[in-house]
């Protein structure tokens, strides 16, 4: 079905943005970081076929040409994705959103989650941690049970599933990511996407001693 999708982000200004990277990064080094994360997702969302790019944003984020902008509103997490899906709704076109959290996401896994809709109501993208890093929907209107459900929980992701299928939707399974919230998190996935913004942030951001099958893998970066 012909579907739209929604990059959901906060700016990356120190102090506010990927925190738990610190330490052993600064929180100078943690914003640079989310930055180069927030672009490889809009890069590779850019590069997904969709109806309409949007970026549901906190803070001052630029859209880059061709995209809409969307600001978040609502008290606490649940509630800015539910006025995310509502405030973008078009009828007639499902919503895939995705955070910035996974910039190893690529275009081949977004058109799977997209097509998903073909076959079910809603599909979600589970996390490692628990929780779920993308959300696509046929119909705007039950993400209003996000509201409801505890954000950044083991449980997250089963309790999405559970509070969609209360509504009668068909639930479908998307790839499972690793997101990044630690600085183990960010060595594993700068692994996977070592060619990225992502990776090269990491390499000149992230002190710190990271497993060694991470630390072959990461990119020799300038420090210039």
């Amino acid at each position: 079905m012909r579907t739209q999708l929604l990059v959901i982000a906060k700016a990356p200004v120190p102090g506010r943005v990927k925190t738990r990277l610190c330490p052993p990064a600064t929180y100078a080094q943690a914003a640079e970081i989310a930055a180069a994360a927030l672009a490889d997702t809009l890069a590779a969302a850019w590069a997904t076929p969709a109806v309409r790019h949007t970026i549901v944003h906190s803070g001052h984020i630029p859209a880059p040409s061709g995209w809409h902008r969307v600001p978040q509103r609502g008290d606490g997490l649940g509630a800015r994705l539910a006025n995310g899906f509502a405030d973008t709704a078009r009828p007639g076109t499902g919503s895939l959103l995705i955070g910035m959290d996974t910039p190893q996401v690529t275009p081949i896994l977004l058109r799977a989650m997209a097509t998903g809709l073909d076959r079910y109501d809603a599909v979600l993208g589970p996390a490692e941690d628990g929780g779920w890093w993308a959300l696509a929907l046929r119909d705007a209107a039950p993400a209003r049970v996000l509201r409801d459900v505890p954000m950044s929980t083991v449980d997250t992701g089963t309790l999405t599933v559970a509070a969609l299928r209360c509504r009668g939707l068909r639930v479908g399974y998307g790839p499972t990511l690793r997101d990044v919230d630690t600085a183990p998190d960010a060595w594993h996935v700068a692994r996977l996407c070592r060619d990225s913004r992502f990776a090269a942030a990491v390499a000149r951001n992230l002190a710190g001693e990271p497993d060694p099958a991470v630390a072959r893998n990461l990119p020799v970066v300038a420090s210039g």
